[in-house]
């Protein structure tokens, strides 16, 4: 027969192989920190308890008969007794008034409190151990599905990048030849099919576009793409940045305008790429705006820095959605935001871009009001 002891939640006998008391269902060593935590509480309330190790055992009473080291009317005589000395506020512990009345010795109760200790030591460290083996199962199951995504997520831009490139080919050959069709090489065109030339090269510069922002992230997100910083004029970044959005912008009926304080500044940055976010963040304001509406962007050196701050009057942004237009391919929902199309990753493109410069890429914005973005380079 399986050693046994008493739970310390309701007292009934227990295998020591178990870790859960079939009668209450209590965890048997959250149920001994239980007992023992109460029992601290009640020693540091009355100070006339004695300290002895039989207060961390419960069921002494119960045990020793079980052991066969005392009768059920030897244990009724003492648990009266003890209840007496209670009652006077003299309180007794069960072993001492066993002793006492010469039911057992000092030997057979140290014999049967250590047992019980025993006995609970060994459940809590069984429970220690299963629980201890609960945690590294789920660790490597963390680990092994960590590693899967990040080998999905190695596919997906390796995908990314390779289809990228492939396109930029076919793409070269459509532009030059688009070119020669404009300039007449290949013969005089009529005043449509000069239009339909046009429409199409519109549709190549946007195209290219959207591939040269797949292959920067791709190369972002593989740790290829490199910063090159160098003392750069704002003004040749917003120049660099404006020459594409200011036909959308027409196209629009957007106003675009640029404030300088003061005009003649530069900062520490990779000017291909700053140009690059700052046509972004312009763009997008003159997207996500009205006809009739304005982006502003301005430029102003302050305690070392300059800060960058595209600002719009467009349809705006709920305040829970902003940390969700950084995420990459995500379009926030809404036919507004989807009749303006977009792979989805400019911005998350241009925050990583911006971080990367040690700075921060920040967005307020007001739903109907308008949205504004903010960064700031070191001034030279």
């Amino acid at each position: 027969m399986a050693e046994s002891y008493s739970c310390p939640n309701c007292y009934q006998e227990v295998e020591i192989t178990e870790t859960v008391c079939q009668n209450c269902g209590m965890h048997l060593a959250i149920a001994a920190v239980i007992a023992e935590t109460a029992m601290t509480h009640q020693i540091n309330a009355d100070k006339n308890i004695q300290l002895s190790p039989e207060i961390l055992v419960p069921r002494l009473g119960d045990y020793l008969v079980k052991r066969g080291m005392l009768t059920k009317a030897q244990l009724e005589k003492a648990l009266a007794a003890q209840k007496s000395h209670n009652q006077q506020g003299e309180y007794k512990l069960l072993g001492r008034i066993l002793i006492e009345g010469k039911f057992i010795d000092q030997k057979m109760l140290d014999t049967a409190i250590t047992e019980q200790i025993v006995n609970l030591q060994n459940a809590l460290k069984k429970s220690n151990s299963e629980l201890e083996e609960r945690v590294r199962a789920r660790t490597i199951e963390l680990q092994q599905a960590l590693h899967k995504i990040t080998e999905l997520n190695k596919l997906k831009t390796n995908f990314i990048s390779n289809i990228s490139h492939e396109l930029r080919t076919p793409l070269a050959h459509m532009i030059g030849y688009l070119e020669i069709l404009k300039d007449t090489s290949l013969g005089p065109l009529t005043v449509d099919q000069l239009q339909a030339v046009n429409v199409l090269i519109k549709s190549y510069n946007r195209l290219h576009n959207l591939i040269d922002e797949l292959i920067q992230f791709s190369m972002l997100s593989q740790g290829e793409m490199s910063i090159s910083q160098a003392s750069i004029n704002t003004q040749a970044l917003i120049d660099k940045a404006t020459s594409y959005v200011q036909t959308l912008a027409v196209e629009k009926k957007i106003k675009l305008t640029i404030h300088h304080d003061p005009e003649n500044i530069s900062v520490l940055a990779d000017q291909d790429k700053i140009s690059w976010v700052l046509g972004e963040l312009i763009e997008n304001g003159i997207k996500f705006n009205q006809p009739g509406g304005q982006v502003s962007v301005r430029i102003r050196a302050e305690n070392g820095l300059v800060n960058f701050l595209v600002i719009d009057n467009g349809i705006g942004i709920y305040a829970e959605q902003l940390e969700e237009i950084f995420e990459p391919f995500h379009q926030l929902d809404g036919s507004s935001t989807r009749r303006r199309g977009g792979t989805g990753i400019g911005l998350a493109l241009a925050k990583q871009i911006i971080e990367a410069h040690g700075s921060n890429l920040k967005v307020k914005s007001v739903k109907d009001k308008g949205t504004s973005f903010q960064f700031s380079l070191p001034q030279l």
